[in-house]
């Protein structure tokens, strides 16, 4: 069990071109999750109740593996037990769910879709934030010494400005007596 859900997280390299079974389960497995990871299938599938159509989007994704290993229309739809038909509207687009997949596969392929390969990326990514975190703190640490000290150069103003007001005063009253 462990194994497989290794293989199945451990994708750091796509085979587009697969050359075995194992590659074109890969490829076939890369293209479906992708798929229907992508947000806009998601969102198709939430508001349109498309959960009916992830057996053709199955399809689509063995579909194109098989072809991208160099099968030909026939043989893959032997294997698969699907019409030829069915087959070549999927491989050309001409369905939703192989429009879909022949798209996941030029994202994929173009690296315009990135997919989350396991634990370490996850780390990498969590070590990412972590330093923009610590950048941050600094940034803030900078922000709060510059505040501390224009408040006390506030503070001494106002000080200053007590003391002239007080002075003012003092003059004020002291003109007003040499007046008299």
């Amino acid at each position: 069990m462990a194994e497989s859900v290794k293989e199945v997280i451990d994708l750091t390299e796509i085979p587009f071109q697969p050359m075995d079974r194992q590659e074109i389960h890969q490829l076939e497995t890369v293209l479906l999750v992708a798929t229907l990871f992508r947000p806009k299938v998601l969102e198709m599938i939430h508001e349109q109740k498309f959960l009916t159509w992830v057996d053709s989007l199955a399809v689509a994704a063995s579909a194109l593996a098989r072809q991208k290993a160099g099968y030909t229309v026939s043989e893959i739809a032997e294997e698969l037990g699907r019409t030829e038909a069915t087959i070549r509207k999927h491989l050309q687009g001409e369905t939703k769910a192989g429009e879909l997949v022949l798209e996941t596969y030029e994202m994929l392929k173009s690296g315009k879709l990135r997919i989350v390969t396991g634990v370490e990326d996850i780390k990498e990514r969590l070590k990412a934030e972590e330093e923009k975190l610590e950048r941050l703190e600094s940034e803030m640490e900078d922000v709060s010494t510059t505040i501390s000290r224009v408040v006390e150069g506030l503070k001494k103003c106002y000080t200053r400005m007590e003391d002239a007001l007080e002075e003012l005063e003092s003059l004020s009253e002291r003109l007003e007596e040499l007046k008299e």
